[in-house]
């Protein structure tokens, strides 16, 4: 770790084993009516030095963990664990990796990984109210895909989800992709050779609805599936080749090329009320269904099976976000919004106006980033 703590239990912050620092973050815009907090990220990227940190609302850093070279941090932010608040994140390099749970005297207090087995996925770690752990998988399989004109031994990527008992690290559910989902609902081109791996599925987000149940997100199906927590069936259907609802546009909003609210998404959250955040990456780099990358919040009538598009607001600097994002819903109403592979992050008011927008060098981004209130903060 290249921070020195003081007293208090803040941070100073230090060079990385390689000698250099977090990257530098140049705020752009930073209008009143913002909501209270710290910024929490994960950059990587253009020789920086890698791993969780947090800045003041304005910018400077409170706390930075350096990692070894060749590592990386992801979905960093404060959870609630055993009553307490904790710092959380994935750490790792390739395919696998560690999520971590710290104190807000930031010493580490558990370690969670995927059961069974697997790989733990970078994406996710989210803690429930039983203070469990809601993480991802990927899982090397072999599909018959006769059926949609495919190979017989294609070989392919399921998405797995693990609820996880943090103690005992014992998996407690697993819902698997493959179990429920046909490969031909996919977007994603098969490759040229059923001996490479496809990414059909591609999930990339787990949550929790307003119910209890969770909410699981495919990346290459365009579909958040909501599913049961305890049998693992298919609640409903949102966006995709089998949706459970028309998709409808609402005054001042659009659908985009395909007549889908979302493409390529992350990051579905339940706000309430039947309505839903994600972020809609629109692209997946080398496809484009809209010129740039937003935010939607989507209404469902599930009696009239109807999800209207009812809020956006798009990139501002009008771009399109290849991989990664987010759009967490502060508690007075902002969108608080990481741009994934773009090097910015932004704050939307309720009406839409740009509150805040801060940007990394080039090169540099961050996975999720989160506006969130921290005891040991700044």
């Amino acid at each position: 770790m290249a921070l020195a703590a003081t007293a208090c239990g803040a941070a100073t912050p230090g060079a990385g084993p390689g000698g250099q620092g977090p990257p530098p973050v140049t705020v752009l815009t930073h209008a009143a009516g913002t909501d209270t907090g710290d910024i929490f990220i994960a950059p990587e990227g253009r020789g920086y030095a890698a791993g969780p940190e947090i800045l003041s609302s304005s910018g400077q850093v409170v706390w930075f963990h350096a990692l070894a070279p060749g590592e990386t941090a992801t979905d960093f932010r404060t959870q609630t664990y055993q009553g307490a608040p904790v710092l959380t994140w994935f750490q790792g390099s390739g395919l696998d990796g560690t999520d971590y749970i710290y104190n807000d005297h930031y010493q580490q207090i558990a370690e969670v990984r995927a059961g069974n087995g697997y790989y733990t996925d970078f994406h996710e770690f989210l803690i429930t109210p039983s203070n469990t752990a809601l993480i991802l998988a990927d899982v090397m399989g072999t599909a018959d895909l006769s059926s949609i004109g495919g190979p017989r031994d294609q070989k392919v990527f399921n998405g797995v989800v693990q609820e996880i008992d943090i103690p005992t690290g014992r998996v407690l559910f697993q819902w698997n992709s493959a179990d429920h989902v046909p490969y031909g609902d996919s977007h994603n081109p098969r490759p040229p050779s059923a001996a490479m791996p496809w990414d059909w599925f591609h999930i990339n987000a787990v949550h929790l609805d307003t119910d209890g149940n969770l909410l699981i997100n495919s990346r290459y199906t365009w579909t958040t599936y909501k599913v049961n927590l305890h049998g693992g069936d298919i609640l409903w259907q949102l966006g995709g080749k089998h949706t459970t609802f028309k998709l409808t546009a609402g005054p001042g909003q659009v659908l985009d090329s395909a007549g889908e609210i979302f493409a390529f998404q992350h990051d579905p959250e339940a706000v309430g009320n039947d309505e839903y955040t994600f972020f809609d990456n629109e692209s997946d780099g080398s496809t484009s269904l809209l010129p740039h990358s937003r935010v939607v919040t989507v209404k469902l009538d599930l009696a009239t099976k109807m999800a209207t598009l009812v809020r956006s607001a798009n990139q501002p600097e009008g771009r399109t976000v290849p991989a990664e994002g987010n759009a967490q819903t502060t508690p007075n109403g902002d969108w608080f919004v990481g741009w994934g592979e773009l090097p910015y992050l932004s704050e939307f008011g309720p009406s839409g106006q740009l509150l805040f927008n801060a940007r990394f060098p080039a090169g540099v981004s961050t996975y999720r980033a989160y506006r969130l209130p921290w005891p040991a903060g700044g």
